[in-house]
Order: C-alpha cells, then structure tokens, then sequence
C-alpha cells in the first residue's frame, strides 16, 4: 500500500485563540507550527492567514508575510513540507483577483480549489462562482500548481471534473473530501464510500472530518485506502470531548493511528511524488 500523506490545517478563517489558544494567526505564529508539525510527520501544510486581531484575511501582503516566514523558518530547522495556501475568501468582501493574486505572487506548490457554492453550516453562503473557478483554474494550469480540489457535497466532483477537462488541469487529480459542515454532506462511512467510487480511476483522495466527525474519518480513510489525511485546528480543536488540541498533537496521533494500521508515513518529497508535484515551492 502507498505511502500516507497527512497534511495540516492549521488556521483556518474561523477559528479563534478563544476557543483554541494555540491556534496561529502571526506569520510567526504559523511558521512555528509548521516546523513543529513537519517534526511531528506532516507532508503538507495548508495556510489561511488572519490580521493579527484574527480577523480572516485574503491580503496578499499577509500571504508574503507568512509564506517568506514558513520558507525562512523550515530553513533554518532542516525540514522539508509542501506549502498549500487557500484561495477561500468572502466575496462580499474580496473580489477574484484579490482571491487569486498571492498564486501568482508567490506560485506556492499547491492551492485549495473549493469546487462549489454551499450553504455553510446554516449561517452563510461559501461562495465559489462559476467565473471564479474559470479563473482558478486557468490560474493553477499557467502558474503550475496542483489544486486541491476540496468537495463538501456530492454535486462537487461533477462541477471539479467539468473544469479539469475544459482547462486541461494536469491528471491525476488529487481530491480532499471535506466531511462533516452543516450544509455538506455528514461526516459517515457511508457517504465517504459514496465519494470516493466517483472518482475517476488514478485520482488520489484525502479525507477529514470536520468536528466530532474528525477522528471516525481518520479511521474511514485508513480503512479505506485513502492516499492522505487532513488534521489540524481549522477542522477540529478537541483531542476529546473538551480536551483542547493543538495541531502537533493532531498530527502525532493521525501518525500513530496510520503506523497501527500499517501505513508508512509520506516525507514531503514523497507526497511530491505521489501528487506529481515537480517543483518545490520553498526553494
């Protein structure tokens, strides 16, 4: 069986020091906990960034910021990670290109390419317009970088597919199944199954769970085959039931759970190689 890629959300745009007091908002502040969960056994880091009130942020400015100090920090620590910055944004607020303008800056490995437009967890919309992945993905293909293309809801992978044949991005696909958000589909078994027989045959696949939903999905995949896992303090703040997490923790206990289940753990150059990433981004 192939190497296990686990890779970390360590931010996200919602959570907040009050309910998890290790979560980063700094450029500081995040390229600590990328050294220490590259430690733990992370291939992949997946970076929001917030102003330093924690206020969610698409400024291109705070994207320099973080990413020149995730590229100095690993440096000087000697490890190695595969940096994916999020192209999530509120349109209310952000505009396209402004959602876009940090790929281009800096051309990071990878970028989440969220597949659709949902209802987020009955509070919201999580806007993704059509011309918005139109722009995306002309901009993954002409900057050459590997989308993680994130579905919440069946109807996603169709609407993914549709772009990657129209805009000729790169396959095998790699795909993060994000289960578990009021408004998408439930983090079970069930419908992970479901998700995962749609996908076209070569696609790679990572999973997480999104709250209580976190753990049974790490075992689902495992159980599954999947090729990665999502952890970390965007999808989940708890080691248990009002136990706070931090993302190091995450990932030493998905890197604990992996090795039980005979599973090899994935370097960053490793996860390169299974997603067919071939330049590095921190160099």
């Amino acid at each position: 069986m192939n190497k296990l890629i686990i890779s970390v959300a360590l931010t996200g745009s919602g959570t907040s020091k009050e309910a998890a007091p290790s979560v980063p908002y700094t450029a500081d502040e995040i390229a600590r906990d990328v050294v220490a969960v590259a430690k733990a056994g992370a291939a992949i880091v997946h970076i929001h960034v917030r102003e330093d009130n924690g206020w969610p942020t698409m400024s291109t400015e705070k994207f320099t910021g973080a990413f020149e100090a995730v590229k100095a920090a690993v440096k000087e620590a000697g490890v190695d990670v595969v940096v994916n910055l999020t192209t999530s944004g509120s349109p209310a607020i952000e505009p396209n290109d402004l959602r876009m303008a940090h790929l281009k800056k800096l051309r990071p490995e990878m970028c989440s390419f969220d597949a659709g437009t949902m209802n987020w967890n009955n509070g919201g919309v999580f806007v993704n317009t059509p011309d918005f992945l139109e722009e995306l993905s002309k901009c993954v293909v002409e900057e050459d970088i590997k989308p993680e293309i994130e579905i919440f809801d069946g109807g996603m992978i169709g609407n993914a597919l549709y772009y990657i044949k129209k805009h000729n991005i790169p396959e095998p696909c790699h795909f993060q199944f994000v289960l578990g958000v009021g408004g998408g589909l439930d983090g079970t078994v069930r419908n992970l199954s479901f998700l995962k027989e749609m996908l076209p045959e070569g696609y790679t696949w990572s999973v997480t769970g999104i709250g209580k939903t976190h753990l049974p999905m790490v075992l689902a995949g495992l159980a599954m085959g999947a090729d990665g896992l999502r952890v970390g303090l965007e999808d989940n703040i708890y080691m248990s039931k009002g136990v706070p997490a931090t993302n190091v923790q995450l990932v030493e206990r998905a890197v604990a759970i992996a090795k039980l289940a005979g599973r090899e753990i994935a370097t960053a150059q490793d996860a390169r190689e299974i997603l067919n990433i071939k330049r590095q981004s921190l160099k």
